[in-house]
């Protein structure tokens, strides 16, 4: 039994694990099931990253089979929260965890698709002379960064960690609109290879979607160890000089 004396500080508690009931065990097995996909997920996001990068035709292949792989996982998991729904009817930080797990499995999957679109894309690139823009360097080097912080925060329940990813997104919004800046700018300059760019400019857009994704899984993580929902919350007011 509890200790009185704690200060409700097991209710705190963000993931459980396996014990002794059906429901622990499920929960646990889920939590594995979601982490086990967001780690493939995340290894293909890296992947198309290379690919983009190197040209490389039997990495696309690649890329689109362990994409649906990932399709067919997320199908997976979502039949077993809803099974858990059904036959368990949990409530309190179980109900919010498996709904944690129906949001997050979704969002893994659509990861999947960004970066199989990135590597269909790369394929209609011009590899041999490729005018990257600056920025666009730097949001693909920058994202993989964020995969690797995201995937510790969902790991560890880490609430610093999935702020830091939230804060990262913002970069990679910036970025983007750089992006845009630039090549436009290359455009005007080269209007020959404004097919080229334009390619460019649609990866640039698939990374800040996953950006996206990535910052939305973030705030769900906080939701799901805190309870607060964070993606609404007020922006700080600049103070006025």
């Amino acid at each position: 039994m509890p200790d009185s004396t704690n200060d409700g500080r097991e209710n705190q508690t963000p993931m459980r694990f396996a014990g002794d009931t059906t429901l622990d065990h499920q929960l646990a097995s889920l939590r594995r099931s979601l982490i086990r996909e967001a780690s493939q997920a995340i290894d293909l996001l890296k992947q198309s990253v290379d690919v983009l990068f190197s040209d490389s035709d039997d990495g696309v292949r690649e890329i689109r089979e362990i994409e649906n792989q990932i399709d067919a996982e997320e199908v997976r998991i979502e039949q077993e929260c809803f099974k858990v729904l059904a036959l368990q009817q949990p409530f309190g930080a179980d109900f919010r965890l498996i709904t944690f797990c129906l949001k997050v499995n979704s969002d893994i999957e659509r990861l999947a698709d960004h970066a199989s679109s990135i590597a269909k894309i790369s394929s209609k690139i011009d590899h041999d002379h490729p005018d990257w823009p600056q920025s666009l360097r730097e949001i693909s080097d920058r994202i993989p960064l964020m995969c690797q912080e995201l995937l510790r925060a969902v790991i560890n329940a880490d609430t610093a960690a999935a702020a830091e990813v939230v804060e990262r997104d913002k970069i990679i919004d910036k970025l983007d609109k750089q992006a845009f800046r630039e090549l436009t700018a290359k455009i005007e300059s080269h209007p020959d290879s404004a097919k080229m760019y334009m390619l460019m400019y649609r990866v640039s857009r698939e990374l800040e979607r996953v950006g996206d994704l990535l910052g939305n899984i973030a705030e769900d993580i906080i939701y799901l160890v805190t309870g607060d929902i964070v993606r609404h919350a007020p922006k700080p007011k600049k103070n006025k000089k």
